[in-house]
């Protein structure tokens, strides 16, 4: 009966490891590291993937997709204006938004250490810095003053998220790294609502 027992606790105990001899609790967080990550990149390869099908033609209201809703209002020369010298900061901002999310994705595949990850963090937050200095010089009509906030929030948001991977860099802590998902993916969604306000159906030429 000792012997039993002996052998049913060296079963339970062994159920609760994983194969490399880690707790369960330890994997449990790595699975869901990886789906955090791969929800945003999916995120936001499905933004840069829209952008990149539609037409690089001059700034137009896209068709509405119901035949029957009336049509957009075309933009007027101030909004216009506005939209144009937004797409040149928003550029850098989705493209460092890529690159913070690829560079966590790397880390945790082991692919980069933290001090590489941390170089690369620092990189896309000197990039939000100045978006958002560049992004506050600009003069949205009335029209656009809500489209304004929301983008200048995507870019705080995007910050925050930056700095949370900073601090796994700095230490390591996974957690940091599940709090700066929720960061990122809320940002990344603004631009998109953004995208729809100012660029519903064109691409804008630099």
């Amino acid at each position: 009966m000792a012997q039993d027992d002996i052998a049913a606790s060296g079963i339970v105990g062994t159920s609760r490891r994983d194969l490399g001899g880690r707790p369960w609790h330890r994997w449990r967080r790595t699975i869901a590291l990886g789906v955090v990550l791969v929800g945003l990149v999916g995120i936001v390869l499905a933004a840069l993937a829209r952008e990149a099908l539609l037409p690089r033609s001059a700034l137009t209201v896209a068709v509405p997709p119901n035949p029957f809703a009336p049509p957009r209002p075309a933009l007027t020369q101030a909004e216009e204006a506005y939209a144009r010298g937004l797409w040149k900061i928003h550029d850098d901002v989705k493209l460092s938004a890529v690159r913070m999310t690829f560079a966590g994705l790397a880390y945790k595949t082991g692919e980069i250490d933290r001090t590489t990850l941390k170089a690369r963090v620092d990189a896309a937050r000197d990039v939000y810095a100045r978006a958002e200095i560049r992004a506050r010089e600009l003069e949205p009509p009335q029209s656009l003053r809500r489209v304004h906030a929301d983008y200048l929030a995507a870019i705080r948001l995007y910050r925050q998220s930056a700095v949370e991977m900073a601090k796994l860099a700095a230490d390591g802590r996974e957690q940091h790294l599940l709090a700066a998902y929720p960061l990122s993916e809320t940002a990344s969604k603004k631009l998109l609502e953004v995208g729809d306000a100012l660029w519903p159906g064109e691409y804008v030429p630099n």
